[in-house]
Order: structure tokens, then C-alpha cells, then sequence
């Protein structure tokens, strides 16, 4: 028997490869016999998933219903390196369940205490030549996830042939595809979307309910994914940023999840979080939540760069009790001008004086830095002591813009050495959180959001992100731009409303001094905000036309409404718990903001009178006699 060049193995790999992308949807669609069927699920009324191992072409699929409506139509399983093509020609060898049963405690996020609970089932198959794939499925109340073992190294791999089959007329709100993953949502039906590629958080709503696709433990033994899409279809094939990922060794890719249940659900989901592996840091007592004066739109962006204005900026912060002031690019040379051969190089900074100034005022601060002066062991080994001899509390890395392998390696180091200088972290140009802030909790915040800076923003656009974007992770969006009168969609009161809407575990709240102290009401309403959360409610909301939700920090519930399009009088029901609550509301009025107070019972319908593309914010606390305020 002659032995083919591996070369010609590999070529003959990746042309199957290409062939199995194009046919692998229809071939799922087909009526064949499938006598081989799993399903998992974590309770009776909770998503169902059901993988089907196809007699005829050994291929799998996986279906995902919920109350016996389709979610997620047959779609493709499969994955192919150098050695196997593993998403065809597979037999079954033997199945394995287990419980997963968790408690853990975030840093950040929809809310502190968080429970997993999950059904897992592990499919083991092997193709005729004995190249071993083994199928991980899990399944939570509010989400259904699957992944890919291979137990022995069967080279690099050059792609999957996964992807997910929606039904045609599927409502679809997807961004397309950036590396900085700060596209704008539009709305299509699954099979209208333009061809293209798009984000892998791309929000589905079909018979079964809403689901919003994503990832969770991406690591640099891997690639990120996109969706690609060809107009026409409902099929969003999951396409790899690098074409050949490296493998050393056995592989586990990453987790691909699908979201799913009512909107209220999904919006409160953590599943993306509960999937990824638990905190690597020991100690978190370092790591502390809170509202960011951020600098740059500010000021900053021009003339603000100096000791003196952020010496001021702190002073405000103080003034406000923000734990915290953002100092932004400017406030250090490039790295080919320092002398880093100069013990005393990092002296030419006033970094440190302004660390010293704002310790004694009860502000910690901020830096921003370019990811390309911390891209290498020597650059990282300079920096990142120095700034925690300094006392600089975190960093706000910026421009990794890329989803590729490479990157994710470089993650991986980051992560591990800012936990270990006490630093903690707020990417910026980056990539999606992907279960992140469990794993690494000094992760507050990441930006992959179209936020405040942009001036191509629309109403639309920010009553989307919150069933989409912000529900896998916190997100930098940096509200609170009063100042940018004519350069955001909506109005003042939305504004505010946004810094509840949107969770930050670091909330940079970009105006500038002068824009809050001329709208005290909503200077004193952020004067009030944590940001860090006990509970997340919806209240009400609908993808592109309005979301309203509650945040509950102790014994107070904070309410943020934003809305697209008419002036309208909204009505929420306010179901925050039983009992009698002082409701605070700021809202706009013909000369500027007004703030409202009622008494309401838990469950009854609040009534704010909204401005187009307009919002409110608001303060609900226990009512008793005698109480006048939510503040304090």
C-alpha cells in the first residue's frame, strides 16, 4: 500500500475542509435517518439539547429547544486538523454525565453571589482510522453550551465546521465583524442578514424564545471566532480567526453557548461566566468595584494631560467620594524615547506625585497604556512593577485589535502578571469578555462596545446593547458625556438612566466637571451609584426601542430607562419585591432635568414621562413614615 506525502494529506484535509463548510448546513437540513440521539437538559421546562449522529455520513448535529419550540434547528458539529477530519465518518463509543454544582462570588458583574448549576454529558466518537473526538454538552436553565476534546494531538487545526442553523424568518440583531468589536447592532430576519461576517454575540429571537450566541473560555491554545454568513439562509457558520490554530499536545476549545429563555433571562444570564473556569487569583481583597472620573473626553484629549488639571480632576473626584480618577493617553513618552538603561528612568514621570496626591485625598488612579509597550516579557517587567510601586491601582490597556491566537497568548501572560502586581484591569480595543471576569476577577470592565467616543451612535444602537453586548460581561461604554450635547442621540435624563443600564465593574463616567456641576440632579444621582450589584432585574425592554432595568445595591434598588424613537409616556412595573417603595425619578423637563417622588407598592406600574430618544434614572428605597430621600 503506498503512503501519500503528508503534505498532500494536509492539501487533501483542507479541501474537504472547504467542501464540508459549504454543504455541512443543507446536509443537517436533509431528512436522513439518525438513529444515534442524545439530549441534555437541566429541568423540565428549561433549554433542551438533542446531538444526533447522522447513520449514513457519521456527521453530528445539534438541536436546542425550549418547551418544545425550536430554538436552534439541526445544525453542524465537526472539526478538522492536519490528521482527522473529525465532522464526518464518526461511530459512537460511550457516553458520560455529571453534575456541575457551583457557588462563587464575582467581583463585578449583574450580581456578587452567583450558583451554577448544569447537566453534562460527554459523547465520545472515533473515526475508522481511530482519531478520537470527544463532544462535551452542558445545559443550565438559561443556556445550552458544547465544546470539543481531543484526547491525543491530531496536529493543527485547520478549522470547524460548526455552526448554527436559525429558522429563515428568525428575528436578528448582529454587528458586523470588527477586530475591536465596537461595530454598531442592526436588525434583519436570520435569512436577510448581508452577506458577511459578524460578531459571535449575535441575538436571536425564534418560537423557542430569545438566544444570544457567544463563547466562554478562549484561551491562547485557540482562535476567536466570527460568524459568516451568506444572505439567504439562516445559517451562521462559526469561522476562525487564524487559519491554522497550533496544537501541541490534546485540545479543548473553547465553550460555544447559546444564551436562552425569555428576554428577562437573558439579560440576567451569567451563563457565560458559570461556564469558564474558576478565579485563578487567591486573594481579591485588592480588587474593588467603583465610579471612574475619566479624563479624556473631559479634557484630556487636548490640554488635560498635565499634573495640574489631573490634580483637579481629582480634587472633583474627592469632592464627589469617586474612588476613583482616569488618566488617559498623553501622560507618558512613547517607549522609544525612554532610557531605560537610566536606573532612575522612571522618574521623568510626575505619575507618581499624582498617585501620592490623590492616596491623600481617597482617590486611586487609573492609567491607560498602549498594548505595544506591554507586549513584550521586558517591557512588561518594567512597567508593571513600577506601577505598583507607584501605587497606580489599575490599567487601561488599549489597541490589541485582534482575535488571533497570538493575541490570546498574550492575554493569557497579561493576565496572569497584572493579578500578580495587584494591578486591575480595563481593556480597551479588545476582544469580547468570554467568561474573563470569573477566571480572572481583576478584569472589571472591557470596552468592545460602539461607546460614548463614537459619534456614529444611535438610539437604536444604545437600546440593543443591553440584551446583546452587556449581557456576556461588564462594558466600558463610559456614560454620563453630558457635554456632548449634539454628538450622542439621546437626551440628559437617558443619559444618566445609562449609568444604571449599562454594568461596569470599573464605571467611567466621561463628562466633565463643568457638564455635572450645570445638571446637579444628575451629579448628585451618580454621587449615589456603586458599581458593583447585588441583584439585576428587567423591568421592561425590547431589543432597538427600549430597556429599563433595576440594579440593587444593599437595600436600595437603582432604576435606569433609556428608549428610541417617540416621546411617550412609559410605563414599568415595578417588580422589585413586595412592600412599599419611595421611587426617585429624574426625567426631562422643558427647562432641564426634574426629578419626581411617589409612593409605590412592589408590582405596581411606574409612570415616567419620557422625551424622544429619550430616558430616566431613578432611587427606590423602602418606604416609611417619615422618610423624604433615597439619597444619602
Amino acid at each position: 500500500m503506498a503512503v501519500r506525502p503528508r503534505r498532500t494529506v494536509v492539501a487533501a484535509l483542507c479541501a474537504g475542509l472547504a467542501a464540508t463548510l459549504l454543504t455541512a448546513a443543507p446536509a443537517a437540513r436533509a431528512e436522513q435517518r439518525q438513529p444515534h440521539a442524545w439530549t441534555v437538559s437541566e429541568a423540565a421546562h428549561a433549554p433542551r439539547a438533542r446531538i444526533s449522529l447522522d447513520d449514513t455520513t457519521g456527521a453530528l448535529s445539534l438541536t436546542v429547544s425550549r418547551d418544545g419550540r425550536t430554538v436552534i434547528e439541526p445544525s453542524p458539529l465537526g472539526i478538522v486538523t492536519e490528521q482527522a477530519d473529525l465532522s464526518q465518518g464518526l461511530r459512537f463509543l460511550h457516553r458520560k454525565d455529571r453534575t456541575v454544582d457551583e457557588r462563587y462570588r464575582a467581583k463585578s458583574g449583574k450580581r456578587l453571589d452567583r450558583r451554577v448549576h448544569m447537566n453534562e454529558t460527554r459523547l465520545s466518537f472515533a473515526t475508522v482510522a481511530g482519531a478520537r473526538l470527544d463532544l462535551v454538552v452542558r445545559a443550565s436553565a438559561d443556556g445550552i453550551a458544547y465544546r470539543y476534546v481531543l484526547p491525543a494531538r491530531l496536529g493543527d487545526v485547520l478549522g470547524e465546521t460548526s455552526a448554527f442553523d436559525l429558522p429563515s424568518d428568525a428575528g436578528a440583531w448582529l454587528s458586523t465583524y470588527r477586530v475591536d468589536n465596537e461595530g454598531q447592532f442592526n436588525q434583519y430576519t436570520a435569512a436577510t442578514a448581508p452577506t458577511g461576517a459578524y460578531s459571535d454575540q449575535a441575538l436571536f429571537v425564534t418560537d423557542g424564545g430569545y438566544t444570544l450566541l457567544a463563547e466562554s473560555d478562549l484561551t491562547g491554545t485557540y482562535s476567536g471566532a466570527r460568524l459568516a454568513h451568506t444572505q439567504g439562509s439562516g445559517t451562521y457558520r462559526v469561522q476562525l480567526a487564524d487559519d491554522r490554530v497550533h496544537t501541541d499536545g490534546p485540545l479543548t476549545t473553547p465553550w460555544r453557548a447559546m444564551i436562552t429563555g425569555d428576554l428577562a433571562t437573558v439579560t440576567r444570564s451569567t451563563f457565560t461566566d458559570d461556564l469558564a473556569p474558576a478565579s485563578k487569583v487567591a486573594d481579591t481583597s485588592w480588587i474593588r468595584p467603583g465610579t471612574v472620573l475619566w479624563t479624556w473626553l473631559a479634557g484630556g484629549r487636548t490640554a488635560g494631560q498635565s499634573l495640574d488639571a489631573q490634580k483637579a480632576y481629582v480634587d472633583y473626584a474627592a469632592q464627589h467620594h469617586w474612588p476613583y480618577e482616569a488618566v488617559d493617553s498623553g501622560w507618558y513618552f512613547k517607549k522609544d524615547q525612554w532610557d531605560v538603561t537610566d536606573p532612575d528612568w522612571q522618574t521623568d514621570s510626575w505619575m507618581p506625585e499624582l498617585v501620592d496626591y490623590a492616596r491623600a485625598r481617597g482617590v486611586g488612579i487609573i492609567v491607560w497604556v498602549h498594548q505595544r509597550d506591554l507586549d513584550t516579557p521586558e517591557e512588561r517587567a518594567q512597567w508593571l512593577p513600577t506601577l505598583e510601586r507607584w501605587g497606580v491601582k489599575g490599567v487601561k490597556i488599549d489597541f490589541m485589535n485582534s482575535e488571533a491566537q497570538s493575541m490570546f497568548q498574550w492575554y493569557d501572560t497579561i493576565l496572569a502578571e497584572t493579578a500578580a502586581h495587584h494591578l486591575m484591569v480595563d481593556f480597551h480595543g479588545a476582544t469580547l469578555p468570554k467568561g474573563i471576569q470569573r477566571t480572572w476577577p481583576q478584569v472589571m470592565t472591557m470596552e468592545a462596545v460602539g461607546g460614548e467616543e463614537k459619534r456614529t451612535n444611535t438610539a437604536t444602537h444604545l437600546t440593543t446593547l443591553p440584551f446583546t453586548r452587556n449581557v456576556i460581561g461588564s462594558m466600558d461604554f463610559t456614560p454620563g458625556g453630558f457635554q456632548r450635547v449634539g454628538l450622542r442621540p439621546n437626551s440628559d435624563a437617558a443619559e444618566a438612566g445609562l449609568t444604571v443600564v449599562y454594568e461596569s465593574g470599573l464605571q467611567m463616567f466621561a463628562g466633565t466637571p463643568e457638564s455635572y456641576d450645570a445638571r446637579p440632579l444628575a451629579r448628585d444621582f451618580l454621587d449615589q451609584e456603586p458599581a458593583a450589584w447585588d441583584d439585576t432585574r428587567l423591568l421592561a425592554g425590547s431589543p432597538g426601542q427600549e430597556a429599563v432595568l433595576a440594579r440593587r445595591s444593599g437595600d436600595r434598588w437603582f432604576l435606569g430607562g433609556v428608549y428610541a424613537g417617540a416621546a411617550r409616556t412609559a410605563t414599568v412595573p415595578l417588580t422589585i419585591g413586595r412592600g412599599r417603595w419611595l421611587v426617585e425619578t429624574i426625567r426631562d423637563g422643558a427647562d432641564g432635568l426634574v426629578q419626581d417622588r411617589q409612593v409605590l407598592n412592589g408590582g405596581d406600574e411606574l409612570s415616567v414621562d419620557v422625551v424622544a430618544d429619550g430616558g430616566f434614572a431613578g432611587i427606590a428605597c423602602r418606604w416609611h413614615p417619615g422618610i423624604t430621600t433615597c439619597y444619602r
